[in-house]
């Protein structure tokens, strides 16, 4: 049998063989017609698709994935495309973040189980994107992304309507009976008009942000619109430059450095980007072998300015965003603070893509000098809530409300959260706190977006559109209001919030970083020793698997034995 070593590229450990095993490689994929000269030892390209109609973001993938074959045949390459677990946000129960780290899995053992020298990942519902990352980083090989783009804006009414944020707004006026049932379900068909992700500045359009401030795509890869002609032009020049990035041998671990982790966390701020990328960037970091801790997403990026002025953090929508000059603008802009030797997959440093970049629209992507929102970033919190942190976004809170002493109302899971929000009977008032708990990793179970509570009725009556809320859960990247998330240990781990009780005071203050429960260390010890773990989810399966081994919000929810990398060495032969 022939010797794998003696091949230069993996690929050729299957196609190249001259014996049994070889011909079996070659013929069966020859049975659509592929010539005999594609197996001549040129660069073998995985296109990763995450194509779903049960992912409605990514239902244009086909014609995406089209578009990248052309470029890689163009370049000399042999594109093989292959399907990956699809996570969608908008369908998926109880939450896409439960199969994040399953699709992750089913990314890594897809590349390395099969004859692939590179990889182009097709990614764009917001948990598909962290998801086929963090599988291609445990295996390393030159790997490109493309997201599938934003959504064209949403028109209601003559006006403007944005993904997520549209729905949260006007289902409070409809609970606060300021807006009808039958104006509700009208904006429906007005919101999502047409292919695309999310087009305000949610968890999809970040990720996409990421993706480029990452240097693992084009540059232009966050904003082009899904059917914007130039999206299918990315496409296939990213197919071109997957075979170039094999024939250079440019993996993924000399891309992702801590240099261009540091800049992502920079750009989000700039961005005004969603609280989830905080859990996504740590989990990718952890696969990848860069050392990222939670702490760093403040000392990096909290003092930094928010530039871009879009929903929910502000006005306008991600199409406007693109033609305002995109994410190589606020690069630019963020000249001052960005790790300028950071490299990204065309070969050119992330300075060098953007450091000429245009200004269109000064009113969507403001100056450095002059910014949207000034302090922007993520904020991380600690106190005897959080001991292991939570965190908190600025520039979607209520001002006066970063410093606050409230009153807890405690609903002790998301079921019982539906019950009684709505019951004129509550007690509660604007200057409580409402306090979700068992919504976290092992909670929910997989950290469901339920962290932005609905507000009772008798609240928004008074024309109260925001209270302190505070959570082990997520929230959608779309959402906004003074929301404190990913509060760590969770509740369901038995963290400091599983005893807070209704009456409890909890103070946030957002300078100094804290969130506190004004209750004695003792009394803690009192209820703790009282309390009771809830019911395991499921005594099977992945939920099962997921639960007994899935970290905290703080590590980014991985899997313990899926952090860091196995590599892309070649498995033995199948006969």
């Amino acid at each position: 049998m022939s010797d794998t070593k003696k091949f230069t590229r993996r690929s050729q450990a299957w196609f190249g063989r001259q014996d049994r095993d070889g011909f079996i490689y070659r013929s069966w994929v020859k049975n659509r017609g592929i010539p005999h000269d594609q197996f001549d030892g040129r660069p073998v390209i995985g296109i990763c698709n995450t194509y779903s109609e049960l992912t409605p973001c990514n239902s244009h993938f086909r014609a995406l994935a089209e578009q990248v074959k052309i470029g890689i045949w163009e370049a000399g390459g042999f594109p093989l495309e292959f399907p990956v677990m699809s996570l969608g946000e908008t369908l998926m129960r109880p939450t896409a973040m439960l199969f994040r780290n399953l699709a992750s899995m089913d990314v890594e053992e897809s590349i390395r189980a099969n004859p692939l020298d590179g990889v182009v990942l097709l990614m764009g519902c917001d948990k598909t994107t962290p998801a086929l990352l963090m599988g291609a980083s445990s295996v390393d090989l030159p790997t490109i992304g493309i997201s599938g783009g934003p959504m064209l804006s949403g028109k209601y009414r003559g006006g403007e309507l944005g993904s997520g944020t549209g729905v949260w707004q006007m289902s409070e006026e409809v609970r606060g009976g300021h807006m009808s049932q039958e104006e509700f379900f009208e904006a429906e068909s007005c919101m999502h008009r047409s292919h695309g992700h999310c087009m305000t500045m949610g968890t999809a359009s970040t990720m996409a942000s990421m993706v480029e401030a990452l240097g693992m795509s084009l540059p232009g890869n966050a904003a082009i619109p899904a059917v914007d002609a130039r999206r299918n032009v990315l496409a296939r020049n990213s197919g071109r430059r997957i075979v170039e990035m094999v024939k250079e041998d440019l993996i993924m671990s000399e891309i992702l450095t801590k240099a261009a982790f540091e800049n992502a966390i920079r750009v989000n701020a700039g961005i005004g980007g969603s609280t989830n990328a905080v859990i996504h960037l740590l989990a990718i970091a952890g696969r990848i072998g860069v050392d990222l801790k939670l702490e760093e997403w403040d000392t990096i990026g909290q003092k930094l300015p928010c530039l871009v002025n879009l929903q929910p953090s502000g006005k306008y929508l991600m199409e406007d965003f693109y033609y305002a000059g995109g994410l190589p603008s606020v690069i630019r802009e963020l000249e001052s603070v960005i790790d300028k030797s950071a490299l990204s997959a065309n070969g050119q440093t992330l300075w060098d893509n953007c450091k000429d970049a245009p200004n269109w629209n000064r009113d969507v992507i403001h100056a450095f000098d002059t910014p949207f929102k000034p302090a922007a970033g993520i904020a991380i919190l600690h106190g005897n809530l959080c001991p292991d942190g939570a965190v908190i976004k600025p520039s979607a809170a209520t001002p006066a409300l970063l410093k606050h002493t409230g009153r807890a109302v405690v609903f002790e899971n998301s079921d019982d959260l539906h019950k009684r929000i709505d019951d004129e009977n509550l007690d509660v008032d604007e200057n409580c706190v409402l306090v979700l708990k068992n919504c976290g990793p092992k909670g929910y179970p997989g950290m469901g977006e339920a962290g932005n509570m609905p507000l009772p009725p008798k609240v928004l009556r008074k024309g109260i559109t925001d209270m302190v809320r505070v959570s082990d859960a997520r929230m959608s990247g779309t959402a906004y209001g003074t929301v404190v998330l990913h509060v760590t240990p969770e509740a369901a781990a038995g963290g400091p919030l599983a005893l807070v009780k209704d009456g409890d005071m909890v103070e946030l203050d957002v300078e100094a970083r804290k969130l506190h429960l004004h209750v004695s260390d003792e009394e803690l010890e009192r209820r703790r020793a009282a309390w009771q773990a809830p019911k395991a989810p499921a005594d099977r399966g992945w939920v099962k698997l997921y639960v007994d081994h899935v970290q905290q919000a703080n590590l980014g929810a991985d899997l313990d034995f899926l952090v860091g990398k196995s590599g892309s060495g070649i498995p033995k032969d199948n006969h």
